[in-house]
């Protein structure tokens, strides 16, 4: 509850608030999978709990204090979406929480709200409004904004289908460092001390595991034998291609998972610049490359938008651009990003990615590559930003090569839909997060094959 409370009044990241309480808690394993899934479950669906809570709170939710609103929220997601606690058990411990808070009388409160939903099923389906984009939104608890531009983009079912995904908790994925060993060699380590883990269906150097505990927190992580990576992500290099002896930009590198993940394709031979506007994630991404034994990656602090400031013109092999975005391809992940975004944000968001993009580019070498990669599924800021950047960038092309080598069934969704150099990724698609890339080749020097114009 005060994890809610706190992402509630100030604005905090859920995953970093739940990570700091679990850590501070020391709960077992049980209780930390039930509190996490309070956490986000009550953040997913919040528009439709407070809809329905707001029907039987009179003076309204607004004037709770918070503690009192997002009790009420947790316990309510519990009563429609759970069953490892029995309703009547859910509720008496709601009450206990708000009597132990010196509160006799919201105890009484919170009983009459709680058992009144409880008794009322019907009023979750009451919801269910006419209109696309109002039943997506309440069945599967979106903004109705963020719907309606999804419907006008994609259309209804891949819409609903994409919400749905969304409100489903993510897989644990993993990026073996090949440098430390094969994939092979990991799983069979894994399996042994009881995970269930598989070679990953998109990237060849990925693993999925549940079970047993958090890789993060694993030997092999502190050996520097995995990192953790949604799969997704690691299509980046897949677009880049980095080879040993390459000069290789990373613009917007923070926490480095992708500048490590480029060093470990090139052999740890060649030279990768991890760069990043905020000082303290320059430093996490030096801790990174410490435990992953890399000493090819070089970091830099300064703004993406400057690069000409720091760094000579058209002096890498091949640059990335991971820019800044909505994020709305991890809403699994951190679902309050569906809640605290407004639709203003996406154009002003596209307007910075377009400055970037464009000083991103000037840092390629003739015939060199520029992937451009977000983990959004806004078109404004995908497909779009790479067209308007074409459109005022003689001497560019899309690159449509680079998807032939992708697992086409694995994918095949994601690259039906997407226009040739590009890939847009659904969270729908294969389990992974919503992540568009797209490979663009400087044509204005030698290099130009494979390049299409667009």
């Amino acid at each position: 509850m005060e994890v809610l409370v706190r992402v509630e009044k100030e604005g905090s990241y859920s995953n970093l608030e739940l990570n700091r309480a679990l850590k501070e808690a020391q709960l077992e394993r049980a209780d930390a999978a039930l509190a996490t899934e309070l956490v986000y479950g009550t953040i997913q669906r919040l528009n439709t709990i407070d809809s329905v809570l707001a029907r039987k709170v009179q003076r309204g939710l607004a004037k709770l204090k918070p503690w009192v609103r997002n009790l009420l929220r947790m316990t309510a997601y519990q009563l429609r979406y759970l069953d490892r606690v029995p309703p009547h058990a859910a509720v008496n411990e709601a009450v206990a929480i708000a009597k132990r808070r010196g509160q006799q009388a919201m105890g009484g409160f919170v009983n009459g709200v709680l058992r009144a939903v409880m008794r009322e099923p019907e009023l979750w389906t009451a919801l269910l409004a006419d209109g696309a984009v109002n039943r997506i939104a309440w069945e599967h608890s979106h903004p109705e904004w963020l719907i309606a531009r999804w419907i006008a983009a994609y259309g209804e079912a891949e819409t609903a289908a994409m919400c749905a995904a969304n409100n489903r908790p993510p897989h644990s994925s993993a990026r073996v460092n090949r440098l430390r060993g094969t994939r092979e060699a990991l799983l069979a380590e894994l399996r042994a001390d009881g995970y269930r883990a598989e070679a990953s269906a998109l990237s060849p150097d990925g693993i999925v595991a549940a079970g047993a505990g958090n890789l993060a927190h694993s030997a092999w992580y502190r050996a520097g034998r995995l990192s953790v990576q949604d799969e997704s992500s690691m299509l980046v290099v897949e677009a880049l291609r980095p080879e040993p002896g390459m000069r290789i930009l990373d613009c917007c590198a923070a926490p480095g998972g992708k500048s490590t993940h480029i060093a470990e394709r090139m052999g740890d031979r060649g030279e990768v610049t991890a760069n990043d506007v905020h000082a303290y994630k320059v430093g996490l991404i030096e801790e990174q490359a410490t435990r992953l034994g890399l000493t090819s990656l070089h970091v830099m602090n300064v703004d993406a938008a400057e690069l000409g400031q720091a760094l000579p013109p058209a002096s890498f092999d091949a640059v990335l651009l991971d820019a800044p975005c909505t994020g709305f391809g991890v809403i699994r992940r951190k679902p309050d990003i569906k809640w605290t975004k407004r639709e203003e944000d996406v154009a002003a968001i596209a307007a910075l990615q377009e400055r970037l993009l464009t000083e991103a580019a000037r840092m390629v070498r003739p015939g060199g590559r520029l992937v451009y990669s977000t983990c959004t599924v806004e078109p404004e800021e995908n497909g779009d930003a790479v067209r308007r950047f074409l459109e005022r960038s003689p001497g560019w092309a899309l690159d449509a090569s680079w998807t032939h080598a992708l697992p086409q069934d694995a994918l095949d969704a994601a690259l039906r839909r997407s226009p040739a150099g590009m890939l847009q990724v659904f969270p729908q698609d294969a389990g992974s997060d919503g992540f568009f890339i797209a490979c663009l080749q400087r044509t204005d020097g030698p290099g130009e094959a494979g390049a299409e114009r667009n």
